[in-house]
């Protein structure tokens, strides 16, 4: 009898693989870094301010409130981005440094398959950290306002889906950019270097003009939600249009999806 040969299991470019998010449960450094990142920050900083409260309410005010909701958003997106650039840099790079990808490769799995498959792995991975994070602090605002106005649940709801825009739009990045260099170490030090230094410098710079509307962050800071706006930008004002604002980061993350892609289909394996 002749055998037939089983054809390898088909793999969508996009899909929901557990195997893509248990990868990275499973490395309890990343765990523990991303947690520190993200839930440990808002955990402290709500109960200093609690705390301060309750020992002298007349010099320091309640922990919540809309002012404090949008102090955190932006401790998280600053945080949590890193977080989430950790993450992307090691789905992107786990594999190739681990010599896992050359297994990957020889069962016939197509490469953008697997680049794809990344991406809601990744994901599933990091948000709920980040929505566990905001959560926090938009319960504490919510109920511990005191005398300070209250964000309503519209401007909760919107901070949220705009912080886990934020988050997923690092991530993409971070997994794109280890994708081309096979390296997580270059891509955590790049990725962090433009967030928390290249982007102010060129938001700073005012003769560049409309040109700093290329900066993914000057986007994200003009679709935040009106109340919490202004606390949210640690930069220079730098006006856009919404347009703008919205087609900026879509590109960067087309840029990202499309080079990573490219580059692991064409890898040497």
């Amino acid at each position: 009898m002749t055998a037939v040969a089983s054809a390898p299991p088909r793999v969508r470019p996009i899909g929901l693989p557990r195997a893509e998010t248990l990868k990275l449960r499973k490395r309890r450094g990343l765990l523990a870094t991303v947690t520190v990142l993200t839930i440990v920050p808002m955990v402290v900083a709500y109960a200093i301010l609690a705390i301060l409260h309750a020992a002298n309410p007349g010099h320091h005010g309640p922990a919540g409130g809309v002012d404090n909701l949008g102090h955190g958003m932006s401790v998280l997106i600053l945080l949590g981005g890193i977080a989430a650039v950790i993450a992307g840099a090691n789905a992107g790079a786990d594999d190739l440094t681990s010599g896992v990808f050359r297994e990957l490769v020889v069962t016939g799995r197509s490469r953008v398959a697997l680049f794809g498959a990344r991406i809601p792995g990744g994901l599933l991975f990091l948000l709920p950290f980040t929505a566990s994070a905001y959560a926090l602090s938009a319960f504490v605002s919510g109920l511990a306002n005191g005398y300070l106005p209250a964000p309503s649940v519209g401007l909760m709801v919107t901070s949220g889906i705009w912080v886990l825009a934020n988050a997923a739009f690092y991530f993409v990045i971070g997994l794109g950019l280890a994708s081309v260099t096979g390296s997580r170490a270059y891509t955590i030090g790049i990725l962090i270097a433009w967030r928390t230094v290249v982007s102010h410098i060129l938001t700073a710079i005012s003769t560049l003009g409309v040109a700093r509307e290329a900066v993914p962050d000057v986007g994200f800071v003009r679709v935040a939600p009106h109340a919490v706006r202004d606390l949210v930008n640690d930069g220079p004002h730098v006006g856009s249009s919404v347009g703008a604002a919205v087609a900026v980061p879509l590109l960067w993350l087309v840029v990202a999806i499309a080079v990573g892609a490219w580059r692991t289909a064409t890898r040497d394996a």
